[in-house]
Formats: C-alpha cells, sequence, structure tokens
C-alpha cells in the first residue's frame, strides 16, 4: 500500500500502527508503571512509619483522662532516637540499643514495648507517662508522688464527668499534678488508699524510666507488672490525636458514625 493510499484510509487514522502491530508490550508495561506505583507507595508509607510518624489507638482507660478509649493518636518516631522496636516486629531484631538516642522529659507520653518477659502482655505497646529518670527515687504513699523525697505537688480540681456503660453519670476526684520542671497533668484518683496508692520507694537503674498512668487506681505501669522501661523499648513521644469515637456504633453501622465522633478531640495536642 502507498503512502498516499495509507494516508486516505479512512479505517485508520494517520499515524497508526500498521494492521497487525502488536499493544500487548504496552498494556504490560502499563501493568508494571501500576506495580511499581504500588511499590513505592508503600515503601514511601514503611519510611513514614519506621522514621517520623506512626498512629495508634487507645484500647484501655489507663491514662484518663487525657487519653480515652477510641482515641487515635499520632506518635513521633524520632523524639528519642530509634532501636530495633522503631521497626515492625522489632522483637525478632537484635538488640543494638538506640541510634541517635535522646533522654525523655518528664511528663512527656510515650509509647512503649512491655519489658516484662513474664507478662501476657510482653513485648506489647504500652502508652504511659514518664515521671521517673535514671537515678531518681520515686515513691507513692497516700495517693501523692515523692519525687526524690519531696513531694509532687497535687492540687484537688473539678471532677472528671463520665457516663459509663449503662448510662450512669459518675463524678471521679482529679487533681492537676506539677513536676519539677513546670510539667502540669491531671490525674483521676478512683479511690482512696487504693493498691497502688503506697508503695516503697523505686530507684530508677541507669538506662530506664519509671511511668505511671494518669488514671492512677486502673493502671498497670511500673508500679506494677510493667517495672523499670530500658531506653531500648521507647517507641515515640505521642503529639496528637487526628481521631476519636465512643465506639458506640458497630462498623456496619454507617448511619451511626457521625453521633459517635468525639468531634471536640480532633487534632488535641497531647499534653
Amino acid at each position: 500500500m502507498s503512502e498516499a493510499q495509507n494516508a486516505a484510509d479512512p479505517a485508520r487514522p494517520v499515524g497508526a500502527p500498521p494492521e497487525g502491530s502488536a499493544v500487548k508490550p504496552k498494556k504490560e508495561e502499563s501493568w508494571l508503571e501500576t506495580v511499581k506505583t504500588v511499590v513505592y507507595a508503600l515503601l514511601i508509607a514503611l519510611v513514614i512509619r519506621t522514621l517520623l510518624f506512626q498512629p495508634f489507638n487507645i484500647p484501655s482507660s489507663s491514662m484518663e483522662n487525657t487519653l480515652l478509649v477510641g482515641d487515635y493518636l499520632f506518635v513521633e518516631k524520632f523524639a528519642y532516637g530509634y532501636s530495633r522496636y522503631s521497626l515492625p516486629y522489632g522483637n525478632i531484631f537484635p538488640s543494638v540499643g538506640r541510634i541517635l538516642g535522646r533522654q525523655p522529659t518528664r511528663g512527656d507520653v510515650i509509647v512503649f514495648k512491655m519489658p516484662n518477659k513474664d507478662s501476657p502482655d510482653y513485648g506489647e505497646d504500652f502508652i504511659k507517662r514518664v515521671i521517673g529518670l535514671p537515678g531518681d527515687h520515686i515513691q507513692v504513699l497516700n495517693g501523692q508522688v515523692f519525687l526524690n523525697g519531696k513531694a509532687v505537688p497535687k492540687v484537688r480540681s473539678e471532677d472528671y464527668v463520665e457516663t459509663d456503660e449503662f448510662g450512669m453519670v459518675n463524678h471521679v476526684p482529679r487533681f492537676k499534678e506539677t513536676l519539677p520542671n513546670g510539667k502540669s497533668y491531671y490525674v483521676l484518683d478512683r479511690i482512696q488508699n487504693g493498691a497502688a496508692d503506697n508503695t516503697p520507694v523505686y530507684t530508677v537503674p541507669a538506662g530506664h524510666y519509671f511511668f505511671m498512668g494518669d488514671n492512677r487506681d486502673n493502671s498497670n505501669d511500673s508500679r506494677g507488672d510493667v517495672g523499670y522501661v530500658p531506653a531500648e523499648n521507647l517507641v515515640g513521644k505521642a503529639e496528637i490525636l487526628f481521631f476519636s469515637t465512643n465506639g458506640k456504633a458497630h462498623w456496619w453501622e454507617i448511619w451511626n458514625w457521625p453521633w459517635t465522633v468525639r468531634y471536640n478531640r480532633l487534632g488535641t495536642i497531647i499534653d
């Protein structure tokens, strides 16, 4: 067929590939580009999750009223440097200590890996407030924290009001604690002279930290099974709430979702 005849052929646009030519390579190329895009996206997400920020959700009430069940938050992974626990399934990697390690500040809310190998929760993610640094002496007497022999100021505040699963409204005594560095936060005291309100003196070993939950009578922390937390076990610092739900709607009850969101908590900075 001549060049002129090809140009006049109404069944084939000018510049179209000759009849019988294969288009399969283009389809294969398109498929490969899609795979590459997905792989790149996964790698970027892995890098962000490992080195920068990781999302967590709150499954227990141990940090009420700072953090509630159903809160979703971002944890800053680089706040204290990196360890094997910065990686997914960090337990399977050998210990390398901390890289670019920095010491937490008293009062930071931190996610860490449960260090007690005798606990059924060994290796699970916990979130608590760091109270004691290496070398500190800590004791709780009648519900008041003593740090290096001095009482941490604890001032009565307005009650924390909550509604339980049966619709009953409860008023829980709330106090404002202030650490020596000026960091203040609220703690709950549900039980007067509870089991963890009087403790021996804890001396924090070198390279370890002492943690307590803000919901003092309902927290498994360094006063209990958690014990002293090695620096290597720190995952990151809790920074911001990006979502919160009261959990009163099943996942399939889409029509109820808008009324289960705690809109007043979205975007809250964790203090």
